[in-house]
């Protein structure tokens, strides 16, 4: 049993945030298997949705989550749904935005910090660890070369004060397309997880910034 957290925060006008990519990918999965429609969890803190998801290795049952008590308060929503399930860390896989790689990068990790990140810092701290899963979802950073890690600007890497406002507007349309061929690819990296384990997730989506990857077709 698999829990698959999509960070974001709740509401019509985040919807198409860079902060809420993760809600749009576990949207993605929940489409694709078919699963059943999204119901709040009450006292969890969360919407789920529970069912089999198809993975290169065979169908692997899973919940997925959207937290519902914003960003910074991610951790509680997880860790009361993983106790509710009774999944341990290891088996915890959240899909996020991340400033410090350029957009369009995918990358699969496991463990490390936060990185400034609230969702994730909630998370750690409700877990008491950090051994979950990530599929880390670039978005860049503001600047004169906007989506960039740096955003072509040093300030950036120090602590930009636009950041927030950045992850919390909405990608330009331009990138429309774009971004919807990365949610399907970051959707098939948590089927890879899910189904081969995050070694073999590693090996396939991090060897690429993700522009030469094609979500798996669909019937």
């Amino acid at each position: 049993m698999w829990l698959v957290v999509g960070l974001g925060n709740p509401g019509s006008k985040y919807a198409r945030n860079r902060h809420n990519v993760g809600f749009r990918v576990v949207d993605e999965l929940a489409r694709r298997h078919g699963l059943a429609a999204w119901k709040s969890g009450g006292k969890l803190g969360g919407t789920t949705t529970s069912g089999m998801l198809a993975t290169p290795a065979g169908r692997v049952k899973a919940t997925l989550l959207k937290p519902m008590e914003y960003m910074n308060l991610s951790g509680f929503a997880v860790q009361k749904t993983a106790a509710f399930h009774d999944v341990d860390v290891a088996h915890i896989c959240v899909v996020h935005d991340e400033i410090d790689l350029d957009f369009g990068t995918l990358r699969v990790k496991v463990g490390g910090g936060h990185g400034g990140h609230n969702g994730l810092r909630s998370m750690i701290e409700q877990l008491g660890d950090n051994a979950f899963t990530r599929v880390r979802w670039g978005v860049g950073k503001p600047g004169p070369n906007a989506g960039t890690a740096s955003g072509g600007d040093p300030r950036a890497a120090a602590g930009d004060k636009n950041v927030a406002g950045w992850v919390l507007a909405d990608f330009p349309s331009a990138q429309d397309a774009e971004v919807e061929r990365l949610i399907g690819v970051a959707a098939d990296a948590v089927e890879m997880i899910l189904g081969r384990g995050t070694t073999a997730a590693m090996n396939e989506f991090n060897k690429t910034n993700g522009s030469s990857l094609a979500p798996r077709a669909r019937a």
